[in-house]
């Protein structure tokens, strides 16, 4: 099997000609932006402002730089950066040179960055020197075996950003639009996350597509308040989509009330993203801010379901046209429609963006379920993969035998055609938008030497959705440890923080299935029993 499982033929050739894949690469989008929007101002953060000639032309310095130190088509690089202009040079560069970026997150430690660099193979990691009060370079220095890195900032023993800036300009040849143009994370319900990886021609239709549905032109300017890398903010429409129209991308060195205002005002914004946990801050920080936020039009919210009641509350108390977002870093895509009737508004998550967008709604068997009945989302298309990464032995169960990906959603169909989101049948926890993998946690917890078993889970929670709890059976005549210890074990071991459990419990036994496995079910049904219990006092 291959590393980058692809589209059958006649799929890949229907797309063609349907007019979703145009055999251009991300590189070229740019430069056709630079070429109709020189002077446009292109990306924006707290240092800088950057023209889409200006973009182009440091992309393009970025890449030579990059191929001086044997960086080429094909290879990975590890791209950990938060939301600075550096970023976009990165990946266009590396989109040039047809090298493939490993989209990780700000919030990623070692545990996860050095899965990511030796799965991959990584040839390079790109980082900042510091971010939110933590050491980059430290985590660098920890890595073993470690790819070439380059700092944005005081580089400590490792190449500068800016010395990439200086090389000799020489032409690469480019790379095909058919090509890998990256790999994405996906949330993953077993263990580390699995790595998802997109073509030029299969994004940036997806990227395209979403343009206009979300009111995107060349006089849009949108925030990105969520960290660069991640799908949502990246390519629905995200950075990519505004860069595609001619638009500008403002970036957010944070997401507080306070910083994400002051931008609006002060830029203009037309257009930002948030996740449910996010946008209820946002909503309660409205009352006490002088900020003028009449430039807002729409506010799109995704990553996770978003509550009826407080979706309601965005056009009268933000002044802006809410827009759902429902969809995956795998492909599929939905949108509710900024002229949708308010009620279609804030009762579904929208509709494909796709023609070819296949969805089947189906049973714990794989039959049809009947009209507007819940079922499991399975899809395809021309911009949902057909496989992992490397990951023949999960594709097989993450996929039908005819090419659907099973989404891990349950979702029903509204009258109109909208699809309502009602669950997970996954086990993976959406906590706020992030994905925790339980398997995961369990692996560090199970590394404690006090600890024989552990099983983490999903518990209800009205802001976020989900938060994560951990039940921990101790090892016979061990001092039972304490749920502070366990955190800062899983802390030591570098585990990203929106990973550790909310909620640690040290229990004396676990319910088990009829073949000895720890029921999770039942531990969600106490919990549950105790979940409405404190809601009735």
């Amino acid at each position: 099997m291959s590393d980058f499982p692809g589209w059958p033929q006649e799929f890949a050739h229907r797309y063609r000609e349907a007019g979703y894949w145009r055999g251009v690469t991300f590189a070229q989008m740019l430069e056709d932006s630079a070429r109709r929007h020189p002077d446009n101002t292109a990306v924006v953060d707290r240092n800088r402002r950057c023209s889409y000639a200006e973009l182009r032309d440091a992309a393009r310095a970025v890449a030579d730089g990059f191929r001086a130190h044997g960086i080429g088509r094909g290879d990975r690089v590890v791209v950990q950066l938060p939301n600075i202009v550096e970023f976009f040079e990165t990946v266009f560069a590396l989109f040039h040179l047809g090298a493939l970026p490993v989209f990780a997150l700000p919030a990623h430690r070692r545990a996860e960055i050095q899965y990511f660099c030796e799965f991959t193979r990584a040839a390079g990691y790109v980082i900042a020197a510091e971010h939110e009060r933590f050491d980059y370079v430290a985590l660098a220095e920890s890595l073993d075996p470690r790819p070439q890195v380059f700092v944005v900032g005081d580089p400590g023993p490792f190449t500068a950003f800016e010395r990439l800036r200086t090389a000799p300009v020489s032409e690469p040849d480019p790379p095909y639009a058919g090509d890998v143009a990256f790999l994405q994370l996906s949330g993953g319900s077993t263990g580390v996350p699995k790595l998802i990886p997109r073509t030029h021609d299969d994004y940036l239709y997806s990227v395209r597509a979403s343009v206009p549905r979300c009111g995107i032109d060349a006089d849009s300017v949108m925030l990105i308040a969520l960290p660069a890398a991640h799908n949502f903010p990246l390519s629905s429409p995200g950075s990519l989509g505004a860069l595609c129209a001619g638009a500008t991308v403002v970036l957010a060195e944070n997401p507080a009330p306070e910083t994400v205002f002051a931008l609006i005002e002060a830029e203009r914004v037309t257009i930002t993203a948030a996740v449910p946990p996010l946008a209820q801050v946002w909503l309660q920080a409205l009352p006490n801010s002088t900020r003028d936020l009449s430039s807002l039009r729409v506010l799109q919210v995704g990553g996770a379901k978003f509550s009826e009641v407080l979706a309601r509350r965005i056009r009268p108390e933000l002044g802006a046209t809410l827009q759902q977002v429902f969809g995956m870093a795998e492909g599929l895509v939905n949108y509710t429609s900024l002229t949708d009737p308010e009620e279609t508004i804030v009762t579904t998550q929208g509709k494909p963006i796709s023609p070819d967008d296949e969805i089947r709604i189906v049973d714990a068997d794989d039959r049809p379920v009947g009209a507007g009945e819940s079922g499991h989302l399975l899809t395809r298309g021309p911009y949902t993969i057909r496989g992992y990464y490397r990951a023949d032995a999960h594709n097989a169960t993450a996929f039908t035998a005819d090419g659907f990906y099973r989404t891990g959603d349950l979702v029903r169909r509204a009258p109109d055609g909208s699809l309502v989101v009602v669950g997970r049948s996954k086990e993976q926890i959406n906590r706020g938008g992030e994905k925790i993998a339980p398997d995961e946690v369990e692996s560090h917890l199970l590394a404690h030497p006090a600890v024989l078993d552990a099983a983490v889970i999903g518990i209800p929670d009205e802001h976020l959705g989900e938060r994560s709890m951990a039940f921990v059976l101790p090892r016979a005549g061990a001092e039972w440890p304490r749920p502070l210890e366990l955190r800062g074990h899983l802390r030591d071991r570098a585990l990203a923080g929106y990973k550790l459990p909310d909620r640690i419990e040290v229990v004396e036994r676990f319910p088990h299935t009829g073949v000895g496995k720890i029921s999770k079910a039942e531990l969600r049904r106490l919990i549950a029993i105790e979940f409405e219990n404190t809601k009735g006092n």
